[in-house]
């Protein structure tokens, strides 16, 4: 089959409320700084009642990389689960046109479209409570063979990893993948994830993965240690390639045969780490896809975060492409 993609990728189709708020507002509600927790309805609306005014932009984390991998000029395909509402209307609509692939068709029925509430402390740190709503709802009949089959990555969301359903499509997406001679990558997505699914996702990574996605925090906690080196020694020994960012500290790029260490991106301003991770993820699997060293492809990963966290929102506003082409990659 035809590689028509760099990039296709599964995961929680949400639509983003980002507002700013302090460290004491986080306090008074309970909420622990820097994590994802998931809420119900009520609770969703409850925040979204207390919260600062913000702005509304369609997300999800894995939908958040397709976005970025098109602002690069790459093709890309996002699999996910919105309802038939104005929300999943307006999620729908925001994919494609950035001009990305998006056909699952929406949920009757069922719960509301999901949003997430984001609440952004002046370091730039992002605190969010989650409804998953309808893309809890994505299961393995939600996989489009054909679409998983011409795309030379197939990126997967680790919030997914909370719905059984949702592992069930991982395993046929990686099955067809594989077959189909394509490459599976995963981000863990958050450390929290990782402790609930410790021992899923690990061997999930050891039989499946061909490229893994993680933070520090997130790796400490894979391997239950506070060694950073430990961690990436082991690792390694787990998956062909792994890229594991470390904030300001730049990030590293683990192979088979070498350890790369690519430094970040300079920014004026912290601003949002909303979709850091995710914009890293696109920039590297832009360059993968096009055949790039690895270090160019970290460089591209450090472009795109640099630019994400500079404003409000997990997705880029100017083109990566362009920026890209200013620094010469």
């Amino acid at each position: 089959m035809p590689e028509l993609y760099d990039v296709a990728a599964i995961g929680n189709a949400i639509v983003d409320v980002i507002a700013p708020a302090t460290d004491a507002w986080l306090d008074e509600h309970g909420l622990t700084k820097g994590a994802m927790m998931l809420v119900d309805p009520g609770q969703s609306a409850a925040l979204y009642s207390k919260m600062a005014a913000g702005v509304e932009a369609s997300g999800g984390s894995a939908a958040n990389t397709i976005a970025g991998l098109a602002s690069f000029g790459g093709r890309g395909a996002f699999m996910g689960k919105v309802a038939d509402d104005k929300l999943g209307e307006v999620f729908a609509h925001d994919m494609r046109a950035i001009g990305a692939r998006f056909e699952n068709a929406p949920l009757v029925g069922g719960p509301a479209t999901a949003v997430s509430m984001i609440n952004v402390t002046p370091d730039g740190q992002r605190t969010m409570c989650t409804f998953l709503g309808a893309s809890v709802e994505f299961t393995d009949t939600d996989v489009e063979a054909d679409i998983v089959e011409a795309s030379k990555i197939v990126y997967l969301e680790g919030y997914l990893f909370d719905a059984e359903a949702a592992r069930r499509a991982f395993a046929k997406a990686a099955a067809l993948a594989h077959g189909a001679g394509r490459q599976i990558a995963l981000t863990l997505s958050d450390s929290f994830v990782v402790e609930r699914h410790r021992g899923g996702l690990l061997g999930f990574i050891e039989s499946q993965v061909d490229l893994l996605f993680a933070n520090e925090a997130e790796l400490l906690a894979l391997f239950q240690t506070e060694d950073f080196d430990e961690a990436c020694e082991a690792l390694r020994t787990r998956c062909d390639l792994a890229a594991v960012t470390r904030s300001d500290k730049g990030s590293v790029i683990l192979s088979k045969g070498e350890r790369l260490t690519v430094k970040a991106e300079p920014v004026e301003k912290v601003v949002d780490t909303t979709g850091a991770g995710d914009q890293y993820a696109a920039g590297f699997m832009f360059g993968l896809s096009r055949g790039r060293p690895l270090h160019q492809c970290g460089q591209f990963a450090s472009l795109a975060a640099a630019e994400v966290i500079s404003h409000y929102g997990p997705r880029p506003l100017v083109p990566l492409k362009d920026l890209a082409a200013s620094k010469g990659y």
